[in-house]
């Protein structure tokens, strides 16, 4: 069982978190002040300090907690400035509300924890079939069940804290409606862009052109080569393992008699019948009438063994087969119940049977074929059976062998005294990225190769890598031979990007002067438009495959004096002009249902009162975060865009 606990440590661990344990206390609530005296300080609420480690330890977390979630997602991506502060906020968080539950007693009892305990659908994995806590599950992750319960007791604790403001929100229903009216509000519009792509052709790019853009920091993401790292690897598998394994053909042989069924072809028969049905709990007398006329049918039948099918077809109560003469088509051993099936693979080919019960009632048999039974020789399926044998003992040597792996990439420099050691292939990866597309099955297409790749220590020893398990059965360790950081390509590297990317501004640029112009001159003078393209009905649930930003535009113009005219950038893509000519209410189809609508904007009032509260709350705890944490996170902000460069 602890096997198991062992093996799923982040799973379980995940479950735990996710379920019970907020992360908000590293040392526990009790003595998180005696533990961040004298350390390094980053932040402070009610006077209480929080440190580095304690951040560090919370980021960490985070990481585990996301990393069970998605196991694929790039852990570079967690460990960013951004990330970091957000987990610092969750930290004030988390000890702003321990205060205010502290201050305001919200502690629960004990028998409210019991109740929750036993009658939460989220504390279901945790329960035993008795009710009582899965002590084994605890013990997995270092808990008992006193403190499971302290800190299930101030995980209630923060929630009732909020849950007063939150859980108390009434939305009226007029303020209901006058939410979905203003967010579902519907407006009748005519369009008329002005694409960019109708400029290109118009346009020139001149070599100040193409420097300006190539110097201008917005544009510099663009330009990036991407960091890359080139590297040998090897990997271990049981179809390696399972090459370097001999199998003696007197093993084979011993196989193949012991397994003698598995290479026989099933018997099939095919097989016609007629049936007088009656039923299992017939009457005597009815059993008897049935029988006697089955009977007279057999009679006719060894009279005339070739009519079988025209009596079949002009007597056999069986409505499925009659048609086809009685006939079953091929049907293997358990197929047709027991006493017909024993009957059928008794006969010989074109032999008739007596007169069979069963509980359908009475059936004649002719078999008409019969096929199947063949057993397959042994040189036939030797290979067959070599390569199940050699999986099957590549599975049982594999964890003795992944042992060996795991020691030797790790005691060795390089890949090559391992590959000779246990006969693998020393493969290359050149100029790999953290976006590299493997083949679907490639050992290069799991996420942690490029995590192992492009960690920092593993990029400056050019070590092996400890042993990264990518598979089921499946272990990789790679040594780094070359590291291209990140940097801005050279304008005669990205020359023909940069012209495409300054026609595009242009050609852009040129579309918004066309429809800016036209806007104005339509506002004065409305004949001017022409005939506009025919009126859509819009939305934000119908936005009739426009642009997000013509939707958005839209429905925040002002539309006191129709027709109303509105411009929008479209970016890249150009400009648009558009005219608001009717206002509609909103549809109610579209919210789905006032009440439903009401318990969304519920929900909404209830964050932004909660969120009102926790700012009084930080006010009141003297919640600040201290210059060391700001230092920290210009100083990553600023390696990270340098690595990028």
């Amino acid at each position: 069982m602890f096997d198991f606990f062992r093996r799923h440590t982040r799973v379980l661990q995940f479950l735990l978190l996710l379920l019970i344990v907020p992360s908000f206390v590293v040392f526990g609530i009790q003595g998180y002040d005696k533990f961040s005296q004298g350390k390094d300080e980053v932040a402070k609420v009610d006077g209480q300090s929080i440190t580095r480690g304690e951040w560090d330890q919370a980021h960490r977390n985070q990481i585990e907690r996301l990393r069970a979630q998605m196991p694929n997602v790039d852990v570079k991506l967690l460990d960013t400035p951004d990330v970091r502060k957000r987990v610092l906020d969750d930290l004030i968080r988390q000890r702003v509300l321990f205060a205010a539950s502290r201050d305001l007693h919200l502690v629960p009892t004990d028998e409210r924890l019991k109740r929750l305990f036993e009658t939460d659908p989220q504390f279901a994995n945790l329960r035993n079939p008795d009710g009582t806590v899965r002590k084994e599950l605890l013990a997995a992750q270092g808990m008992n069940s006193q403190q499971f319960a302290s800190r299930l007791s101030q995980d209630m604790a923060l929630n009732q804290v909020l849950l007063g403001v939150g859980g108390t929100a009434v939305v009226p229903n007029a303020v209901a409606r006058s939410a979905v009216d203003a967010f579902y509000q519907r407006r009748d519009v005519r369009v008329q862009t002005f694409a960019a792509k109708d400029h290109l052709a118009k346009v020139q790019a001149s070599d100040a052109d193409l420097q300006a853009y190539y110097d201008d920091p917005k544009h510099a993401a663009r330009l990036q080569s991407p960091e890359s790292a080139s590297f040998e690897y090897v990997v271990l598998d049981l179809p390696t393992i399972a090459r370097g394994i001999s199998v003696p053909e007197d093993d084979l042989r011993k196989y193949y008699t012991e397994n003698a069924a598995r290479y026989e072809q099933p018997q099939e028969r095919r097989a016609r019948h007629i049936l007088i049905k009656v039923d299992a709990g017939a009457p005597a007398e009815a059993k008897a009438k049935a029988k006697a006329r089955a009977e007279a049918l057999l009679a006719e039948v060894r009279k005339n063994p070739a009519g079988f099918a025209d009596l079949a077809k002009a007597n056999s109560e069986d409505s499925g087969s009659a048609k086809q003469g009685g006939d079953l088509d091929w049907f293997g051993r358990g197929a047709m119940v027991k006493v017909f099936e024993d009957t059928a693979f008794a006969l010989k080919k074109g032999e008739v049977s007596g007169v069979v019960e069963s509980d359908f009632g009475f059936h004649i048999l002719k078999l008409d074929d019969l096929r199947g039974g063949d057993k397959r020789s042994f040189e036939s399926v030797k290979t067959e059976i070599e390569a199940e044998v050699r999986k099957s003992l590549a599975q049982k040597r594999y964890a003795e062998v992944a042992e060996q792996f795991s020691n030797l990439v790790e005691q060795e420099d390089t890949l090559q005294p391992v590959a000779d050691k246990l006969k693998l292939t020393v493969q290359r990866a050149e100029r790999f990225t953290r976006g590299f597309k493997a083949e679907p099955g490639s050992a290069l297409a799991n996420p942690k190769v490029a995590e192992a790749a492009f960690l920092a220590d593993n990029l400056r020893s050019k070590r092996n890598t400890l042993a990264v398990e990518i598979g089921a059965n499946q272990l990789l360790s790679l040594r780094v031979t070359e590291h291209q950081p990140a940097r801005k390509q050279a304008l005669a590297e990205v020359r023909e990007q940069v012209k495409a990317g300054v026609l595009q501004a242009k050609a852009a640029q040129a579309a918004r002067d066309e429809g800016a112009a036209k806007l104005a001159l339509w506002k004065t003078q409305p004949a001017a438009a022409g005939a506009l393209p025919a009126a859509v009905t819009l939305s934000r649930v119908k936005t009739q495959n426009l642009p997000r930003a013509v939707v958005e535009a839209v429905l925040k113009a002002k539309a006191d004096a129709l027709p109303a005219w509105v411009g929008v950038d479209l970016g890249d893509e150009g400009y648009a002009v558009v005219v608001i000519e009717k206002v509609l209410p909103a549809d109610l189809a579209e919210a789905g249902s006032l009440d439903k609508a009401r318990e969304q904007v519920a929900q909404l009032w209830a964050q932004a009162e909660s969120e009102a509260y926790y700012t009084a709350l930080r006010t009141r705890y003297k919640a600040v975060v201290l210059d060391s944490a700001k230092a920290k996170a210009t100083e990553e902000s600023a390696a990270a865009s340098s690595s990028a460069k």
